[in-house]
């Protein structure tokens, strides 16, 4: 082979690796907190865990119980960090990694595939910000930044042929990526399997053995199903319904790409789907076999997945964005594609990450700033002060969200105050709310209020709300972008602070069972 064909070119090399990581962490480095909608929530959770043997008040209001379950990824990186960083840094800096860690993975994936990383693979590093990272699945998504790079590392054992080497040590790592999420833990499986049962076919098995050889090799990832049982078995395993939504499905994958501008986001999806179409049409470019098996079982889990499992919903919206991303890595050129039209798909592939980059990065500013706009309201917050808030939704499904569904939880971050927007749910999660006196407003969903009635939703009208909170149990009212409200409903209450429409009230009658309704205008 000739010197030019074994040298490598700037999309194939370690620093294009090493720069694609960095590139991929730009959106998340100017804001103290991610805007991602479920982020903040979160990072309540972590306050707790942290501060709940110090604070002895939020031992009135939560309870907080460790347990080994499949879903702590951050919760546990946190216990690390949290001394040396506090809760706020040691969450940017764990949220920092997971895009660079992601598009390490998927491009290690297609190096050890394909021998070189192909051109086309460029077009699947916008995905490092797909939807369901931007509503805050943190767990999920870190567990599957871990399962990319360990079904890579499970691809060179295999193509070094250190299999006992492998066996030895993807123990180990199935146990850490169960723990972080159960869906990366899952997703690896079906990967390794998939490479598998095409490399056992290769080295000359009929299909039928192949597929034995297979699940027998991938049996060194099954050990957390043991743990899986323990978990589901000790607690409420929680609803699994909304089987084969094709309606949804079909939403979630126009919507993979899905943040702020819906023209130009349902456009990056229409240049994903250009890309693989070439894969079809151009006879220069061809599908990988063995990448192409593991999309089309990606494919088949997304199809089989309920929108809802063990109470968790989303749960195949989740995996979206990870069939366009492994049909983009299975792509490569053939023998016959010039090294010049290599090098202008890897220039398109680059342009279209920079582009999405450039406009993750203007978004995500847009969205700190309504952070650090609502968040002024904490300055004239008591600490410890206890705080029903109220988020104001639309009823109607829009492509732009606000983000700001759980920021009351930064008022528990940083004030040590209640938040009743805080997940309670057991088994899934390792708080739960204890606090009775605020019957129907406890938890999350109760800070989600709407103009109207919403069909099929469970958030109260802002009026309704207003009406029937118990406000012998809580000090203040946050409303945080709310809609059209009857201020007759805020008497007994002092604003304290105002920005728009949003405000802070201080609850001055706190009588219990005062209901205060619109007939009572004069």
């Amino acid at each position: 082979m000739s010197e030019r064909l074994e040298r490598l070119h700037w999309w194939q090399t370690r620093w294009f690796v090493l720069a694609a990581a960095i590139m991929a962490a730009i959106p998340l480095v100017w804001p103290p907190i991610a805007p991602l909608v479920d982020l903040p929530g979160h990072m309540g959770r972590f306050r707790v865990q942290q501060s709940l043997a110090d604070v002895p008040w939020l031992g009135d209001w939560f309870t907080f119980q460790w347990q080994l379950i499949g879903n702590l990824g951050v919760d546990l990186l946190i216990v690390a960090l949290e001394p040396m960083f506090g809760v706020e840094l040691a969450t940017k800096l764990i949220i920092l990694a997971i895009p660079p860690l992601t598009a390490i993975g998927l491009l290690w994936i297609a190096r050890e595939v394909h021998g070189r990383i192909p051109p086309t693979a460029l077009f699947a590093l916008p995905l490092v910000y797909a939807y369901p990272f931007h509503f805050g699945f943190v767990n999920f998504a870190l567990s599957m930044a871990l399962a990319l790079n360990a079904f890579a590392l499970w691809l060179r054992l295999a193509r070094l042929g250190r299999i006992k080497l492998r066996a030895i040590v993807m123990v180990p790592i199935a146990f850490v990526i169960w723990i972080t999420h159960t869906f990366g833990w899952g997703t690896l499986g079906v990967l390794a399997f998939s490479a598998e049962l095409i490399r056992q076919h290769d080295r000359g098995e009929n299909w039928v053995m192949a597929w034995v050889r297979a699940g027998v090799h991938c049996l060194v990832l099954a050990p957390p199903a043991l743990l899986m049982i323990l978990w589901r078995t000790g607690h409420s395993s929680g609803q699994t319904a909304d089987w084969f939504n094709v309606r949804a499905k079909v939403m979630w994958l126009l919507m993979v790409l899905r943040d702020r501008w819906e023209l130009f986001d349902l456009a990056s999806v229409a240049v994903l789907w250009l890309v693989l179409m070439k894969g079809v049409r151009d006879p220069r470019i061809e599908y990988s076999r063995n990448l192409a098996i593991s999309t089309l079982f990606l494919i088949a889990v997304y199809i089989l997945l309920p929108r809802i499992v063990f109470g968790s919903a989303y749960a195949d919206m989740r995996l979206a964005p990870y069939l366009f991303a492994f049909a983009l890595i299975s792509l490569r050129p053939r023998a016959g594609l010039g090294m010049h039209h290599a090098g202008m798909i890897a220039l398109a592939g680059l342009a279209f990450f920079l582009v999405r980059t450039g406009a993750t990065t203007w978004s995500f500013l847009l969205y700190d700033q309504s952070y650090k706009q609502e968040l002024k309201a904490l300055d004239v917050l008591p600490v410890g002060a206890r705080v029903v808030s109220f988020v104001g939704m639309p009823c109607r499904n829009q492509w732009y969200t606000s983000r700001l569904h759980h920021i009351p939880a930064i008022g528990l971050v940083r004030n040590y105050a209640y938040s009743n927007d805080q997940w309670s749910m057991l088994g899934g999660q390792l708080l739960t709310t204890r606090y009775a006196i605020a019957r129907g407003f406890s938890h999350d969903p109760s800070q989600i209020v709407t103009q109207e009635k919403c069909r099929g939703e469970y958030w109260r009208p802002i009026d309704r709300a207003l009406e029937l909170t118990p406000r012998h149990a809580f000090d203040y009212v946050w409303l945080i972008d709310p809609p059209r409200y009857d201020p007759v409903l805020t008497r007994g209450m002092t604003a304290v602070w105002r920005d728009g429409n949003s405000a802070l009230y201080r609850i001055d009658d706190r009588t219990p069972g005062v209901r205060i309704t619109p007939s009572e205008i004069p």
